[in-house]
């Protein structure tokens, strides 16, 4: 072979033939690793570039062909090592070292374009896995510095993993929240509790926002003022965290909001009042209905009705109700198919309470805020054309006025 004919040629002195030798190997451990790194992968690189799948791009950008190069000069100072009898067992444990180390880059290479081809799947939406690829990079970095430690003490693998025995409580302490970590992430994957994408909202850690990534030990949520909360997976499992996801699967987003009434405008309706709510487009039907079912059930119990008080009447804040109702169920952005209520809840020192609970057919959140804006924009304007008055606390101008 080559560097056997070069040898003739090389110092008598043991010490020089050495350091010659070693030269030589490194002049062409270099050359090869420079012909593998900037000719044979950059050959094979424009060749999966050229391929119709991404699978091979994917592998090129995270490294994994070019960290394999590393492997080529650990091969020939391994295979040559015995050309320097005094220094063989030295040179064998270090090739084996740097093939160990290159073979774990290759790995945690290999397993994060792993992670990126799986981000391109439908599957992914469903089960997030970068908290797996973590803990499997995790366990095999461990075992790779085991077999490395083994090789630079000349001792076998297994005498080190059996060692690790009456380690175990000391690596359950060290690795506790790594574990924890990874009960957390079985449970969100099992469960279903949350994935990237679902807006989250954990008030305990100031988070409110989407889910943007999910690792082993921490979740990361960007909140709506665009900052982020970095959250340890185990604790945000472990406390009460609302996934708005529900909301958004339904198609549906609730508006749940009172108007307080004052109480002091609250009153029965008289003909003027009924003759003028009947000319409301949302009220005619249902005036004209009530009309007859109230006089029905008067004439029925032959109740006097020269007083207000006598029998069945209608009152503008039931009429009110009524308009409301009528006024929603006539809203393009009302969801028909879920929850439609307008209700009284009790009255209180502020008013009593005519409370909205529908929900809109838009979710996004602009839209949202504009349609619930418009339908209580008009609601406020109206109030007054049914003899009623919105609660409101005392202002500075009022107390002028009292004052005057």
């Amino acid at each position: 072979m080559l560097i056997n004919s070069i040898a003739h040629f090389l110092p008598e002195n043991p010490f020089m033939n050495s350091l010659a030798i070693l030269g030589i190997l490194s002049i062409i451990s270099t050359l090869a690793y420079w012909i593998t790194e900037k000719i044979i992968i950059r050959l094979l690189t424009k060749m999966f570039k050229k391929t119709s799948t991404h699978l091979d791009d994917i592998l090129v950008n995270r490294n994994v062909f070019s960290r394999l190069a590393y492997i080529i000069p650990a091969l020939i100072f391994y295979n040559f090592s015995t050309m320097i009898p005094h220094l063989t067992f030295i040179i064998q444990r270090a090739s084996l070292c740097l093939m160990a180390i290159a073979s774990l880059l290759v790995l945690n290479s290999f397993l994060n374009a792993l992670g990126d081809i799986y981000q391109q799947t439908k599957f992914s939406k469903r089960l997030h896995i970068k908290s797996y690829l973590q803990i499997t990079k995790l366990i095999l970095n461990i075992l790779g510095y085991i077999v490395i430690i083994a090789i630079l003490v000349g001792k076998n693998p297994t005498w080190l993993l059996s060692g690790l025995g009456a380690m175990t409580a000391v690596i359950l302490l060290i690795f506790k929240d790594t574990i924890l970590s990874l009960v957390a992430s079985l449970q969100i994957s099992s469960n279903d509790l949350f994935k990237v994408g679902d807006w989250i909202e954990a008030p305990q850690f100031g988070a409110d926002g989407d889910v943007v990534d999910i690792a082993l030990h921490t979740v990361k949520i960007q909140n709506w003022d665009k900052t982020y909360s970095i959250i340890p997976t185990f604790k945000l499992v472990d406390s009460t965290f609302k996934n708005w996801r529900g909301m958004s699967e339904s198609g549906g987003r609730r508006i749940k909001r009172a108007i307080n009434i004052d109480m002091n405008s609250i009153s029965f309706c008289g003909p003027d009042k009924l003759e003028k709510f009947s000319k409301f487009e949302f009220l005619k039907e249902y005036i004209t209905n009530k009309k007859v079912e109230v006089q029905k059930y008067n004439d029925l119990k032959n109740i006097d009705t020269s007083e207000l008080i006598n029998g069945r009447r209608l009152t503008n804040i039931g009429t009110f109700r009524a308009y409301i109702e009528a006024y929603l169920e006539n809203n393009k952005d009302i969801h028909r198919d879920m929850t439609f209520l307008i209700r009284q809840l009790r009255p209180t020192d502020k008013g009593l309470p005519i409370e909205i609970y529908v929900f809109t057919n838009n979710i996004d959140w602009i839209q949202y805020e504009k349609i619930q804006a418009d339908i209580f924009d008009h609601l406020l304007a109206v109030i007054p054309e049914f003899g009623l008055k919105v609660f409101q606390n005392p202002s500075g101008k009022d107390l002028e006025n009292l004052n005057k």
